[in-house]
């Protein structure tokens, strides 16, 4: 029996959050146990620097692929095979046992997240424009939650001196038929037909929405590639301590996420970004001047609770600012975004083998100030039909007001 499409659509939203959830799980294990590859292959800071960006090159070269790829095959069966495709990655990440090996399969595993990254973000903005409301936060909550899933589970498994190979093999092997199953859930939708002339051309707008989520990305791999051996390093922790870090960034971001579209609708885009770049730069400053463990932690959450609703935003803005070339502008700015994942953590490793890892850190307080300044260059508010699509007099209709606001009697 053939599903309504109201039942399609919620079948295809819990599918999204799945999805971004069983990527946050991977990626979460895998950011928490880095110190435990790092001790595995007796690699240094700029060891691991070279690992990061492996996977960061690979990932940004594909996303910027993913803009012509998706306008022939379209999202969903690019989203069908880049998510378990990620799995088998991490799983010969930790079967890595050499540094060569290890750079080949952080390689594929960049390849297979720029595919999954790129196209669960398009796909999210589809169910987003057919829903007529804001949805993106709570996709990437669905992220953070798995990526705090991920971390507790590596923090359990370090303080239990489970191998490193075993915790993230033993993740990979579960996470593959799942990535398979979530994948009847996409909505099949026709590919964009775009113009030959346009295939080169997005909006102006979409490139400067990529520079804002490239400054958040660089801030989003500080905490995952770094939090971990500054506690480990610099503050003396066991590795077990030191894994807390991204658990406690993740559950801040999760719970930024759970309210971001709420706060999105009630104070626009504008303000949200310019208040999310200075409580970012404030709780990167705190990490930087903290005396002890407790307060670095304490500075990851901070930043994590205020950098989280910049991405989501970005990628909801691209697919509302280019009619038509959705998926393209999507995976234009994931392209551009991904890059501060390549190039932020590689130049604070890259400072702090010359200086000291604390200074590596200090350079992202300018990334997140310059995201205060972006914000007034941004849209405050867009028209419903603008934002969501035609679908959005549905979500007025049912209790979804033009400029946001919930109507009365809704919850």
């Amino acid at each position: 029996m053939q599903s309504s499409p109201a039942g399609t659509l919620r079948r295809s939203h819990r599918g999204v959050v799945a999805t971004f959830a069983l990527v946050g799980v991977v990626n979460g294990i895998l950011a928490a146990r880095l110190p435990g590859l790092a001790a595995k292959l007796g690699l240094d800071t700029g060891d691991v620097g070279l690992v990061i960006l492996s996977w960061g090159v690979a990932a940004t070269v594909t996303m910027q692929c993913m803009r012509w790829i998706v306008a022939t095959l379209g999202n969903r069966l690019l989203l069908r095979v880049g998510t378990p495709l990620v799995t088998v990655a991490v799983g010969l990440i930790a079967l890595s046992s050499s540094f060569p090996l290890l750079l080949a399969a952080a390689a594929g595993f960049g390849v297979a997240s720029g595919i999954a990254e790129a196209m669960m973000n398009a796909q999210g903005s589809l169910v987003e424009r057919r829903t007529g409301r804001p949805l993106m936060n709570g996709f990437h909550a669905g992220w953070s939650a798995g990526a705090v899933a991920g971390g507790l589970l590596a923090v359990l498994l370090a303080a239990l001196d489970v191998s490193y190979t075993a915790s993230v093999l033993g993740v990979a092997v579960v996470a593959f038929p799942l990535a398979l199953a979530v994948g009847r859930t996409y909505l099949d939708e026709p590919v964009e037909a775009e113009e030959p002339t346009h295939r080169r051309n997005l909006p102006g707008i979409v490139y400067l929405i990529g520079a804002v989520a490239f400054l958040a990305l660089l801030l989003e791999g500080l905490v995952a590639d770094w939090s971990g051996l500054l506690l480990a390093r610099d503050l003396h922790t066991t590795e077990a301590v030191a894994a807390i870090a991204y658990p406690v960034y993740e559950l801040a971001t999760f719970s930024g996420r759970l309210f971001g579209d709420r706060l999105r609708l009630r104070y626009g885009s504008r303000s949200l970004l310019a208040a999310a770049g200075t409580t970012t730069a404030l709780g990167v400053l705190l990490v930087v001047i903290a005396p002890s463990a407790v307060w670095a932690i304490a500075g990851f959450g901070l930043t994590g609770l205020a950098v989280c609703i910049v991405v989501p935003l970005c990628m909801s803005l691209a697919g509302a600012l280019a009619p038509g070339r959705a998926d393209a502008a999507v995976a234009q700015v994931s392209a551009i975004g991904y890059a501060g994942l390549l190039i932020g953590p590689v130049l604070i490793g890259f400072v702090a083998e010359a200086t000291s890892l604390r200074t590596g850190i200090a350079t992202a307080i300018a990334a997140a100030l310059l995201i205060t300044a972006a914000a007034s260059q941004m849209p405050q508010r867009l028209p419903a039909e603008a934002e969501f699509g035609p679908e959005a007099a549905a979500g007025t209709a049912a209790g979804v007001g033009h400029d946001g606001s919930q109507a009365p009697g809704r919850s």
